[in-house]
């Protein structure tokens, strides 16, 4: 290490193994990048979910380093990205659990316990990788509140890095704390599904339930805590959310990536384009529900029914779980999962009205196209960022975790309209076609157009930069402060 590296900041950053956690910490690295020019950071996951981050990396870098070995972790130089680099956390076997589902993409359900239980058992891995990066700052998840504890016993701060909305995360906070209390914000209540939703926090792996892994994580947060979001469309959960955990929330932004859809498949975002700009202006809906979530039979038939009564020009991304290492590793663009669609559903829609594509689609590409004339999207919260920015009118189907939230707050801020469902995921396509038309084609689409277009201009015009300023100043503070204090606050939690 040269005389320069040493002063750098070392940061150490550890999300949730799933692709929408691993991306915001990614997008965060590269914004405290940009800020300070001599901090190194250290992005820590599994081997699976690490690699489209070290392949975006090695994309991104200027000139071809090759296909050199790694030996744990990536240590390049060059530019910007050569200061986020990746270590490999390797989770203990479980029966049923191998490496190529150490994440949550593709992850069956049932096996959810048994990887949050893995990730626990590498509590001793994840210490002995601080005994040997000696970072100064740690920036961890909400799962693991074993971490900030493992990092404090060494004497090295940590923080917790929220990556969901303030309003749905005030949300469980409020019902943990006043479970017999009405959420004091009407616009994003869920009525009797309240209790029902919150109930899922209670589900529990290793003997500790999601509930108290995330009030722990919060707990032993350092001073703050931080969130994706921004004050604009959130100032009153922020503020709430910083009354219930008891520590300043602090905003860095909504960390909307930069467009790679060329860098990860050009073929892929050829083929898209050239479809899309043969269609009208604000004619098609893009149809997507994240890289994690996967439709029953039943929704299937219902979403398919849906685009074929809209008579809308459509692009429907679907995704089936993949089980076996052979099948998760093939390329998922081939025509024959395209039988796993309701039957006749293809004969009956020509290519020309709608393409089906099976995996990644080049969404931030189709998002930003002239001929996009709504999104209907699951709710996934960097997918909403992605929308806002792009000024894409959306249609709100939430299905589960903080969905249904979000859905709430997309439609209090005017720019979606919901889905009416009989319970999370049980919804019609006589619905789904009604709202599909609405926004394509009714004065109220008209009004969500002009709502989210207004809220792309504000995202223009509040760069993420001063967020990220005040953000780097606060973990500067933390870095400098009294480690004794730290220490002593850290035995009354473990005592607690």
């Amino acid at each position: 290490m040269n005389m320069e590296e040493k002063s750098c900041r070392v940061v150490l950053m550890f999300p949730w193994l799933a692709h929408g956690h691993v991306s915001p910490f990614f997008e965060l690295a590269r914004w405290l990048c940009k800020e300070r020019k001599d901090m190194v950071i250290y992005i820590c996951s599994t081997p699976v979910n690490l690699q489209p981050v070290r392949n975006l990396l090695q994309l991104t870098r200027q000139g071809d380093r090759g296909d050199d070995a790694h030996n744990g972790y990536d240590d390049h130089d060059e530019n910007e990205g050569s200061r986020i680099r990746l270590v490999e956390l390797h989770l203990p076997s479980l029966p049923g659990l191998p490496p190529h589902l150490h994440t949550t993409k593709f992850l069956p359900p049932d096996l959810m316990p048994t990887l949050k239980c893995a990730f626990d058992l590498s509590e001793p891995e994840f210490s002995n990788l601080l005994d040997t990066l000696q970072p100064d700052l740690l920036i961890y998840d909400f799962l693991q509140p074993w971490a900030p504890l493992a990092a404090q016993r060494r004497g090295i701060p940590a923080f917790h890095f929220m990556t969901s909305a303030a309003a749905q995360t005030s949300f469980f906070c409020h019902y943990s704390y006043f479970a017999e209390e009405e959420f004091p914000f009407s616009a994003v209540r869920l009525g009797t599904e309240s209790r029902r939703y919150t109930e899922m926090l209670d589900r529990s792996a290793n003997g500790i339930s999601d509930r108290d892994r995330l009030l722990k994580s919060f707990k032993y947060s350092s001073q703050f805590i931080a969130i994706k979001t921004f004050r604009y469309i959130e100032s009153k959960y922020i503020d709430y959310m910083s009354f219930l955990t008891g520590k300043e929330v602090v905003p860095v932004g909504p960390l909307v990536p930069d467009n790679y859809d060329h860098l990860v498949d050009a073929e892929q975002l050829n083929r898209v384009t050239e479809w899309l700009s043969k269609k009208e202006r604000r004619s098609v809906v893009f149809v997507s529900f994240g890289t994690e979530y996967f439709m029953s039979e039943q929704q299937m038939e219902q979403m398919a029914s849906g685009l074929e009564l809209s008579g809308a020009n459509f692009i429907w991304v679907v995704r089936f779980p993949k089980e076996d290492k052979e099948a998760d590793d093939e390329r998922m663009t081939k025509p024959n999962r395209a039988t796993e669609l309701p039957p006749g559903f293809m004969d009956r829609n020509r290519p020309e009205q709608g393409l089906v594509l099976d995996g990644w689609a080049p969404q931030r590409s189709i998002l930003a196209h002239p001929s996009l004339g709504a999104f209907l999207t699951h709710c996934g919260w960097s997918s909403l960022m992605e929308a806002m920015q792009s000024g894409a009118p959306m249609i709100a189907l939430p299905l589960h975790i903080d969905q249904p939230l979000n859905a709430k707050l997309m439609v209090a801020l005017g720019v979606a309209i919901e889905i009416q469902q009989q319970g999370f995921g049980n919804f019609e396509g006589n619905e789904v076609a009604r709202c599909i038309k609405q926004v394509l084609h009714s004065e109220i689409g008209h009004g969500v157009r002009k709502k989210v277009e207004e809220m792309a201009e504000v995202m223009r015009q509040k760069s993420d930069h001063h967020k990220i300023q005040e953000l780097v100043q606060k973990m500067e503070q933390l870095c400098n402060k009294d480690q004794q204090g730290e220490s002593n606050t850290l035995k009354r939690m473990v005592a607690n």
